[in-house]
């Protein structure tokens, strides 16, 4: 029998894309614990948008989440590779997600000048695809699976928004600089 979590998610704030994130990830496990069961809490700590996914997950919706990210990395690494050339096959990963839509996302991100917005179009699609996945799911695991990707991709976007952006600049051009006179 499912577990639903009415109180704990009713209690959580709503996330938006582009807004602060309300709380760290590491808070919203603690909020968690004791409230969610030993394997639900299990599986929101697999919470991750790294890339870096265990190899086989029975929860659906973290499966589901999973196959869409690695095809749209795998299709991203398709589209860099042609642009180089090269023969990027050794770089994909196990891909069982079949939708024209992650083509589409990935194209639309590689055609960004811009790498900062190219990235925030990558999550605006991710966070689409999540919001995607929450139908029907309002007060159960997934729903709190859901929330913890939109709360890591929210995080993320605040330590962009943290960094110091005139010295990250000042760094990668001393590098450059460094690099092409010792060459």
């Amino acid at each position: 029998m499912p577990q639903y979590y009415i109180y704990l998610i009713s209690s959580l704030p709503m996330l938006h894309f582009g807004a602060k994130a309300p709380f760290s990830f590491g808070s919203f496990l603690k909020i968690c614990k004791g409230l969610v069961t030993d394997d639900g809490l299990a599986i929101l700590k697999t919470s991750s948008l790294s890339g870096a996914y265990p190899s086989h997950t029975a929860q659906p919706t973290l499966k589901g989440w999973r196959d869409f990210d690695i095809a749209l990395r795998n299709e991203l690494v398709r589209i860099r590779a042609g642009r180089r050339h090269i023969d990027g096959t050794r770089y994909l990963r196990r891909d069982g997600y079949n939708d024209l839509s992650v083509t589409s996302i990935a194209v639309s991100a590689s055609r960004t000048p811009f790498l900062i917005e190219a990235e925030r179009t990558l999550d605006k699609a991710r966070w689409g695809v999540l919001d995607e996945m929450s139908l029907g799911h309002y007060f159960d695991i997934d729903a709190l699976i859901i929330y913890a990707h939109k709360l890591l991709i929210l995080e993320k976007w605040d330590r962009i928004e943290a960094a110091d952006r005139p010295k990250a600049l000042e760094e990668a051009l001393g590098t450059v600089e460094r690099g092409s006179h010792g060459a």
